[in-house]
Order: structure tokens, then C-alpha cells, then sequence
């Protein structure tokens, strides 16, 4: 994979998204971007890298009709994700959360060796495919998922609690971000600025695990047969802060 990439963004009008949107758009090791999903980023809300940024409105119910190969992607990004709440429903909450994810990995990944792909995928503390509790069963089991579609390299971030979420807080979030606000010490170890999480998935995308410092904290995880690399909660503090 050369220095000069492209990349496709899942969920950049999301908390994380909207940042690793930015990151992306403003690095130079990024000369195409594409942003597609159900909604895009408005035209003012763009202040560099318009030049190199493509957007689809894309339907995940007919995602063999998005065209996600179309673009060769070097790098897919996807912070696609949703809650339970959101959703309506468990049904409709696994849908979203796991199979629209696998289902656009997959589609854009391209049937040729000689163009081998990277993808970052935004989980979460906790995920677990063993659990009995919804949330983290579904980030374990898309997280196994992904791991198993042939990817070159797979990347997931688990972060903590993430903050710094401007206008898409949740109430609870807001409670605990704010307890754990009294100290410093627990707020950096149980959670993480979304700008963090975004910058930290732009370096990964940029470097590949192979490249990754020391600061990524980085382990291998997921099945046996298809290992994954893991950057957690510190990873994801000390890559985004390894770069000045």
C-alpha cells in the first residue's frame, strides 16, 4: 500500500465520523475520500479537502446498488453504529449495528491480490461476542465478522466511554462523563475525546498494524484463525497524542 491513499468513510455524520471525516480530508496521505451513507456532510460544513471528497447517499437496505467497490478504496473506515433506543428495537439495533457494517465491509472489499485493502473499524470497550447483554455481543460479533471477510489488514478501536460529543451527547454518557470529570486520572482511563478516537483511526489507516508505534499499545485478538489488532482505550490516547 503506497504513502498516497484513498479512503471510504462509513458514519462520518456521526460523533466520531464527523471528526475522522476531517482527519481525513486534511491529510495529505489521503488524496481521495469517499463519504458515503444514508445522509452526507453539508457543503458548510467542510472547510478543507473539499476538492478530494466524494459523496453518495447510499440506501443499506439495497447496498448491493452503492457502487462500494467502485472506488478501489485503499482504506475503509466505518464508525457506523447506533443504540438500541435509536434503533426501536434489538431486532432493529443488530441490524444496523452489525449487518449493515459486514454488509458494506464486504461489498467494498475488492477481489484482487495485487490490491490489498485495510479496514478501521470504531467498536467498543467491552465487546464480546460470548455476552449476554445486546450491545457488546453485537460490537463482538461484527468485530469476528469483519476479521473473517480477507481483508489485508483489520484494525478495530475499542474505546471507552467517549466524550466530547458537542450536540449528540446521550443522558447517561453525560452523568457518568461528568463524575468521572473529577479526575483527571479516571477520566483519561475510562474514556476517550472523540477527537482522540478519530485521530487515532486516521494514523492507524495511514500506517497499518504493521507500523504502528508503541504509544497504540496494540494486541492481536478475535479468532484464532483471522486475528485482528486491537488498539484499546490507552491505544487510542497514546497513538492520538504520539503525533505532534
Amino acid at each position: 500500500m503506497s504513502n498516497s491513499k484513498s479512503a471510504l468513510i462509513l458514519g462520518a455524520t456521526g460523533a466520531t465520523g464527523r471528526h475522522l471525516l476531517r482527519e481525513l480530508l486534511q491529510s495529505p496521505n489521503f488524496t481521495r475520500v469517499g463519504e458515503y451513507g444514508r445522509k452526507v456532510t453539508s457543503a458548510e460544513d467542510i472547510t478543507a479537502g473539499k476538492e478530494k471528497l466524494e459523496q453518495k447517499v447510499i440506501d443499506f437496505e439495497q447496498l448491493d446498488q452503492a457502487g462500494l467497490k467502485d472506488g478501489k478504496w485503499d482504506v475503509v473506515f466505518i464508525t457506523l453504529g447506533t443504540t438500541r433506543k435509536a434503533a426501536g428495537s434489538a431486532a432493529s439495533f443488530e441490524k444496523i449495528d452489525r449487518e449493515y457494517v459486514v454488509n458494506a465491509a464486504k461489498l467494498a472489499k475488492l477481489d484482487d491480490p495485487a490490491h490489498p485493502q485495510r479496514i478501521v473499524y470504531l467498536s467498543s470497550v467491552g465487546a464480546n461476542a460470548q455476552s449476554y447483554l445486546l450491545y457488546p455481543r453485537s460490537k463482538g460479533l461484527t468485530e469476528n465478522e469483519l476479521s473473517k471477510l480477507g481483508y489485508k489488514d483489520t484494525i478495530i478501536f475499542r474505546p471507552a466511554m467517549l466524550t466530547e460529543r458537542n450536540n449528540d451527547h446521550r443522558l447517561g454518557e453525560s452523568i457518568v462523563s461528568g463524575i468521572l470529570g473529577l479526575s483527571s486520572f479516571l477520566s483519561d482511563k475510562y474514556s476517550a475525546p472523540v477527537s482522540y478516537v478519530a485521530k487515532a483511526m486516521r494514523i492507524a489507516g495511514e500506517v497499518g498494524s504493521d507500523k504502528l508505534p508503541a504509544a497504540a499499545e496494540a494486541s492481536k485478538a478475535g479468532p484464532p484463525e483471522t486475528p485482528f489488532t486491537l488498539i484499546n482505550n490507552a491505544g487510542v490516547r497514546g497513538l492520538a497524542t504520539s503525533e505532534k
